[in-house]
C-alpha cells in the first residue's frame, strides 16, 4: 500500500516546487500535473505530485492525520500492559 501526503504549494520553479507538508518545506516535481499553481494542494508520493486536491479536502485530509498522531503513542483499548 502507498501512503501520499497533502500538501500546500508554496513556489514553483519550472517543474519543481517547493510545498509545505506539516510545515516542513519539501521540493517535489510536477512533472506529472498540469496547471498547478502556488497555492494549491496536491497529493505527494516519493517526491512527486500524483494529484491536485480541493482546499477542503486537503484540510480534512491533514485533519485525520493530526488526529491520528494523537494517538500513535498511546495504547489500545484493551492491550495494555500483558501480567
Amino acid at each position: 500500500m502507498c501512503l501520499s501526503i497533502p500538501a500546500k504549494i508554496l513556489a514553483i520553479e519550472g517543474d519543481t516546487a517547493s510545498a509545505s507538508v506539516g510545515g516542513t518545506i519539501v521540493q517535489t516535481s510536477l512533472q506529472l500535473l498540469d496547471d498547478i499553481r502556488v497555492g494549491d494542494y496536491v497529493l505527494i508520493h516519493t517526491g512527486f505530485a500524483l494529484q491536485k486536491l480541493s482546499e477542503e479536502d486537503a484540510l480534512e485530509t491533514i485533519k485525520i492525520i493530526e488526529e491520528i498522531e494523537k494517538y500513535q503513542d498511546t495504547p489500545s483499548p484493551g492491550m495494555g500492559k500483558m501480567e
